[in-house]
């Protein structure tokens, strides 16, 4: 990570290092603390490095082939607990616009950014809080870096209210970066603080119990989002 991330940087511009590395992510298939990990954040604090979490079967080769075809490294990090999602993947090469996010559900009440496995739980939050009136937008930033500011700070815009969900630690998350752009770029806009929906500081467990617990899940967004709106 620290070579591949400075070297360009060091040969002022001349050199290219046109590296994908895979890489995997995340909880939720009892592989026990060592093996369970989210480490994006630290990915995304080193310059130098794009860093992309596909959380679809289409992405997940989208991302592949436009991390290869980049000349500077990319790390393309994918969720262990999707492994065997299935999806609709076009036969043919394609690639995916570098730095843009993904808006997979319009709404009006409340801006859901979610990146990685949490996507799908976000969905399924937005399902429940359809059921009870409110209107859930969920945006996929699926390019952590560069972050793509500009789609999420449009959402809030129009929502009034923003909620961060991600796997990974809550401490020092890419959660908090994203409540923080949030914080000083849409502040005018917020009805409410941001609020963030993450695991707890503390390695994963072994035990499923414990690890069902431990990883984020519908449930637990759709009460923060309450919360936020107040309606819970």
């Amino acid at each position: 990570v620290n070579q591949l991330a400075k070297m360009r940087y060091m040969f002022g511009g001349k050199a290219t290092l046109p590296v994908t590395v895979l890489t995997m992510s995340g909880a939720g298939m009892n592989l026990a603390a060592q093996h369970s990990q989210s480490l994006e954040a630290w990915l995304c604090h080193t310059p130098g490095l794009k860093v992309v979490m596909p959380a679809t079967a289409y992405d997940v080769k989208g991302a592949i082939i436009t991390a290869a075809r980049e000349p500077n490294p990319v790390f393309v990090v994918m969720c262990k607990g999707l492994m065997a999602l299935p999806g609709e993947v076009p036969e043919e090469p394609y690639t995916l616009p570098i730095g843009k996010a993904n808006v997979l559900r319009e709404g009006d009440n409340l801006t859901v950014v979610a990146h990685g496995r949490m996507i799908h739980e976000a969905t399924k939050a937005a399902d429940i809080l359809e059921g009870e009136g409110i209107s859930v937008e969920v945006i996929d930033p699926l390019w952590l870096q560069p972050l793509d500011t500009d789609t999420i700070i449009n959402s809030v815009s129009k929502t009034h209210n923003a909620l961060v969900v991600h796997e990974a630690v809550r401490f020092g998350g890419v959660g908090a970066e994203i409540a923080a752009q949030i914080a000083e770029l849409a502040f005018d806009y917020l009805d409410a603080p941001v609020g963030r929906v993450a695991a707890p500081f503390s390695p994963v467990p072994f035990s499923p119990v414990l690890e069902q617990t431990y990883v984020p899940n519908a449930e637990r967004i759709a009460a923060e989002a309450r919360r936020i709106l107040g309606t819970g």
